[in-house]
């Protein structure tokens, strides 16, 4: 529709089809969410509740697990009792253990209430959902550090996901309470960032999902830092110029330490934003933080080091007429332009990207090693590059190609003439080559 703006309804049909790829790449998978006692209490706990059920509707296998800190604060205070701390954590004494367990039976009953909402006219109408409980986690004492008894404080000894996988093999959606139960009948407090990260670890989830106030991790100057590759999580975690908030510093910590341990993805999303859950999950630039293991095939700037590599790629591209030839010189002086995968000191793939002074960019250079072709990687360099270009302020892409036309209608391209090119290149086409062009837009 040019530059008009499109109609509530079409709008709603573009992100529909947009977000269908999410929808099917979810379908089935495990996600772990650690919902703090916070959230339980803000105002839009209800639409996370409804969100939580529109995922279970789609096929996701969802275990909750949820804070108490606020509720365990009240507690105490209403008993007229005060806790002590050491090194953030609680002493738990047999008084403050019976105020821990009403709490976390309070939060973890308005949950299953939640849950089990389906009036009429509301989001949850005919939901139906199952959530189950039980003592899934076994739990010992942390002990005395430093001479100090923590008590009835504890860690995470063994997680039985036998039971858990069976209820959400049901569609049954699991709630856990931060509680540990020892085989001599103890129960004992336990961090709730600690219990999902080892119930995302120990059922091999595929996600780990964790709920803060703000919109996620931000930088000193407040702005949202939206992925951490996992050795950058960690440079985080350790700088002491990094003072995030309290709740951000734990949702990362167990981020992290879930991804190094096997789980793929962990997202960090608002509690307090309606939609960003969703967002998160469901959009291309998402809502909050992501942190992702750290791979064998690392995307990344070129160097150069890396022109020999690059080289080796594209030069049979280049024999075969499929590639303009670029000197190893030329390389040298446009390395900074270039995007390469590498694995193991192997260029796999690269991509250029040429800017022009009218806020479009060529894509240029996109080759995938004949090994690894047909594995998504060229997307994963595109996607990068895409939004490497909006960061630079770019509204468009060009590429020009003679071969490989139908890859570039499928990642969202459409075709083009000379006339639409920036007048630099339109002035450098080479009208023998015919190489056909195709443009995408990238931002509004």
């Amino acid at each position: 529709m040019n530059d008009q703006v499109k109609p509530l309804s079409q709008q709603y049909v573009d992100w529909f089809r947009d977000s269908s790829p999410y929808i099917n790449a979810h379908r089935g998978k495990t996600f772990v969410l650690m919902l703090p006692g916070e959230a339980v209490r803000h105002a839009n706990f209800a639409n996370i509740i409804y969100d939580i059920a529109l995922l279970n509707s789609l096929g996701v296998r969802l275990v909750i697990v949820h804070g108490t800190r606020p509720q365990v604060e009240e507690r105490l205070q209403l008993d007229e009792m005060t806790s002590n701390f050491h090194e953030n954590l609680r002493i738990t004494d047999p008084d403050a253990m019976t105020a821990i367990i009403q709490a976390a039976g309070e939060v973890r009953v308005d949950i299953e209430a939640a849950l089990s909402t389906g009036l009429p006219n509301s989001p949850m109408h005919g939901a139906q959902i199952q959530a189950i409980s039980g003592n899934f986690v076994t739990g010992m004492p942390i002990g005395v550090i430093d001479g100090v008894d923590l008590q009835f404080t504890g860690k995470v000894r063994r997680i039985n996901t036998k039971p858990m996988q069976q209820a959400l093999d049901f569609g049954a959606i699991v709630v856990i309470s931060p509680l540990g139960y020892s085989p001599t009948g103890e129960v004992f407090n336990l961090s709730f960032a600690e219990v999902a990260t080892q119930v995302a670890i120990a059922l091999n989830a595929d996600k780990i999902v964790s709920f803060v106030e703000g919109r996620g991790v931000e930088d000193e100057a407040g702005g949202l830092i939206r992925e951490f590759m996992l050795h950058e999580a960690e440079r985080y975690l350790n700088n002491p110029q990094s003072r995030p908030a309290h709740g951000s510093r734990l949702a990362l910590n167990a981020c992290y330490q879930a991804c190094t341990k096997g789980v793929p993805r962990a997202q960090i999303v608002s509690f307090s934003d309606d939609g960003a859950f969703l967002k998160e999950l469901f959009t291309r630039d998402g809502s909050g933080t992501m942190v992702y293991r750290d791979t064998y095939e690392q995307l990344r700037i070129a160097s150069i080091d890396d022109v020999g590599g690059i080289i080796e790629l594209i030069e049979p591209l280049e024999q075969a007429g499929v590639l303009v030839r670029r000197s190893r010189e030329v390389l040298e002086a446009e390395i900074e332009k270039f995007w390469v995968l590498e694995k193991d000191g192997t260029i796999l793939a690269c991509a250029a990207l040429y800017p022009f002074s009218n806020g479009a960019a060529e894509l240029a250079c996109v080759v995938t090693h004949p090994s690894y072709q047909k594995g998504g990687r060229a997307a994963k360099l595109l996607h990068q590059l895409e939004r490497q270009a909006m960061r630079m302020g770019i509204k468009e892409l060009f590429v020009l190609t003679t071969q490989t036309a139908h890859w570039f209608l499928e990642q969202g391209f459409v075709p083009g003439d000379i006339d639409t090119l920036p007048n630099e290149k339109q002035s450098l086409y080479n009208y023998q080559r015919k190489s056909k062009i195709f443009i995408k837009k990238i931002a509004a």
